[in-house]
């Protein structure tokens, strides 16, 4: 793996971003909208709730915590989306570099991009709302890269998608997280659930994280096994994206229809 075309790739992305005051507007824009909501909210249950008496502002950490994840996702499709829009891909494609380095390129810019909208919104949930992910402790950081793997995982199977059915399949990059945010117990216990569903839930990261970063901020006590079992599912989910991707690009490129692409 060739690091410097790595780091080239990631910094054309970083580039077009910078030098746009439009995008990056766009990428603080609506995770702060997403904290002023959530905050509000959340300030309502505290006050008006019983289940969340004890815990001042768990409903915003949760937004922020899955807007994270949606953020990450989203930043590496939109990247792809990029190379399309710019009628790039073509040249992405039949450059010297492996696929495995595109997508270690957009992984690691993702990340970037993410924190870039992210961090501003949490720093304004601290004095409006009284609320820091940062009570989180350490288990913070575990609980952020399960996320991330999963959010990366779904930007891999969405631009599966594209390489798959082209640019007419971009609108499942918006829905994606919105279909599987009712199973991941964001805002509330699995036990909402009807038992079938719980069944599946727990067979995603996003149930057992929701559940630790709950159990955090109620009982200051922390489960590092579920913790870790939600990195090892996040892990799993991310190798089958990847093998999901490699077998999208081949039967694109074995169809002749990548040439097409963006066209």
């Amino acid at each position: 793996m060739n690091f410097n075309k790595i780091i080239a790739l990631g910094l054309r992305h970083l580039y077009l971003i910078m030098n746009s005051f439009p995008r990056i507007l766009d990428l603080i824009y609506w995770p702060t909208v997403q904290i002023f909501l959530w905050g509000f909210i959340s300030k309502f249950f505290t006050l008006n709730s019983e289940y969340y008496s004890n815990t001042i502002g768990i409903i915003l950490t949760a937004a922020i915590l899955y807007d994270f994840l949606f953020r990450a996702s989203i930043s590496f499709n939109m990247m792809f989306l990029e190379e399309i829009w710019s009628r790039n891909f073509t040249n992405l494609f039949i450059a010297p570099i492996k696929i495995r380095e595109i997508i270690a390129a957009l992984t690691l810019t993702a990340i970037i991009r993410t924190l870039i909208g992210l961090v501003p919104a949490v720093l304004i949930a601290i004095p409006l709302f009284g609320v820091s992910v940062l009570k989180l402790g350490i288990p913070l950081i575990f609980l952020l890269i399960s996320l991330y793997l999963f959010g990366i995982t779904l930007g891999l199977l969405v631009t599966s998608g594209l390489l798959r059915y082209g640019p007419s399949f971009e609108n499942i990059a918006w829905a994606s997280l919105f279909f599987l945010a009712p199973l991941g117990c964001i805002y509330y216990p699995i036990e909402i659930l009807p038992e079938t569903l719980q069944i599946i839930a727990k067979g995603l990261p996003l149930v057992h994280i929701f559940e630790e970063m709950r159990n955090i901020l109620m009982t200051e006590t922390v489960n590092y096994l579920k913790i870790f079992k939600s990195i090892l599912i996040s892990l799993f989910y991310f190798i089958i994206g990847v093998i999901v991707f490699y077998i999208s690009y081949f039967g694109a490129k074995k169809r002749g229809t990548l040439i097409n692409m963006g066209e």
